[in-house]
């Protein structure tokens, strides 16, 4: 599938670019069938994102957010992603957004995948926007180079939900959306900054198996086109 490449001079107009863009497709999705959702990614680069979207104009009580993955951690840990999207964009105007935690009090990570995925169903598909970001390793979501489900949860013939993931280095269990899940997504945004992460999409657009670089699943095969929002 082809991707198309978004420049700006800075992450300031990154981010006020692209919740302009994100802002207009949640609005349409409202206006068209009632109620727009949207999963976005942690880590501190969309943090200016999620601010200048929580800004915006739109009627984000019929929005619901949730993340395209999680650490199986309580939403108060300071290495939660459930943290980062509350401090950052359930602020201003969009305090009034729904919000579909991936993280429950269950007594595994693999039990609290299997509620989520039944309380995802209820927000239809597909997502109407999806944001991921992508590590200097090639992941995106939890999908991990060497994780202990990658192969199950990049193949296009695992069903949409919730599903488990481990990996050297990664700390806690995660909690990531499969595939299936994001990868029709009406908007998909694959947002990155500086240089390094600008080498390592030339890499993952190079051959290579995607186990290698897992986002080569979703450059490669994903069903929208994949919008690539780069500042320096």
């Amino acid at each position: 599938m082809s991707a198309r490449l978004h420049e700006f001079k800075d992450g300031a107009a990154l981010a006020e670019g692209l919740a302009e863009r994100v802002s207009g497709a949640l609005a349409d999705a409202v206006a068209s069938r009632g109620r727009a959702s949207i999963a976005v990614s942690g880590g501190s680069t969309p943090k200016a994102f999620f601010k200048a979207l929580s800004r915006r104009d739109i009627d984000w009580g019929k929005v619901t957010i949730t993340l395209v993955d999680e650490r199986f951690v309580p939403a108060d840990n300071p290495r939660s992603n459930h943290l980062l999207v509350a401090d950052n964009l359930l602020q201003d105007r969009a305090k009034a957004a729904n919000i579909l935690p991936l993280y429950r009090d269950a007594g595994s990570a693999e039990e609290a995948a299997k509620i989520v995925s039944a309380d995802a169903e209820a927000l239809g598909h597909p997502f109407d926007v999806v944001i991921l970001g992508m590590g200097t390793d090639g992941h995106t979501a939890s999908f991990f180079p060497g994780g202990s489900r990658l192969a199950e949860a990049i193949s296009a013939e695992t069903p949409r939900g919730v599903i488990t993931m481990e990996a050297e280095g990664a700390g806690e269990p995660r909690l990531t959306f499969t595939f299936a899940s994001l990868q029709d997504a009406r908007l998909l945004v694959l947002h990155i900054e500086g240089q390094g992460k600008k080498d390592v999409l030339a890499a993952a657009e190079a051959d290579g198996p995607e186990t290698d670089m897992p986002i080569r699943a979703i450059l490669r095969r994903a069903a929208t086109p994949v919008d690539i929002y780069w500042a320096p």
